[in-house]
């Protein structure tokens, strides 16, 4: 998705599904600021991150286990496979419709958020890969209440996402 937003400058979220402080957010918290409540926002949108992590291996038929579970401990890293990491694109944008059937922080977007919006982009670095491509296994699992499958997403949600600014973007995919 993020290669397609530097290619065509627009970006449509799936299903329109974003993430913002919103008033119930702001409900749900007794206390927080706008910043603290954004990084809640944050959270649940790298939480959403996985789950199209989940989807785009299901749909190319890959699990994270394979490359892990032959390699032995001192073998060289499997390089030109997938890359787990976790993205959120922050922007700037009106007309967002909250979505009460939801969780608190979600809302469905207007349309498309066009390059201009994007006021940043947080990415994981490559020391989370491995957490996250584990997380990647069981999000569906700790969403239904799994408390195993909630620990090992917790070790990915342990790592802070990076922060670049748009127009970093390009270089970022080089290097990944």
């Amino acid at each position: 998705m993020l290669r397609k937003l530097v290619a065509d400058r627009v970006l449509a979220a799936v299903g329109g599904t974003a993430f913002a402080v919103t008033p119930r957010l702001r409900e749900a918290y007794a206390s927080g600021d706008d910043e603290e409540l954004g990084e809640v926002a944050m959270a649940e949108a790298a939480r959403a991150s996985l789950r199209l992590l989940a989807a785009e291996r299901e749909a190319i038929g890959e699990s994270a286990d394979i490359a892990e579970s032959e390699q032995p401990d001192d073998a060289a890293p499997v390089t030109g496979g997938p890359v787990y990491r976790r993205a959120v694109v922050a922007a700037d944008v009106t007309g967002a419709k909250l979505r009460p059937d939801l969780d608190d922080a979600v809302v469905r977007l207007a349309g498309p958020i066009s390059y201009q919006q994007i006021a940043s982009v947080h990415v994981d670095l490559a020391d989370a890969e491995p957490q996250v491509a584990k997380a990647v296994d069981v999000v569906d699992a700790a969403d239904l209440g799994d408390t195993d499958a909630e620990f090992v997403l917790g070790d990915a949600e342990d790592h802070q996402l990076a922060w670049y600014a748009a127009q970093e973007l390009p270089f970022l995919l080089e290097l990944l």
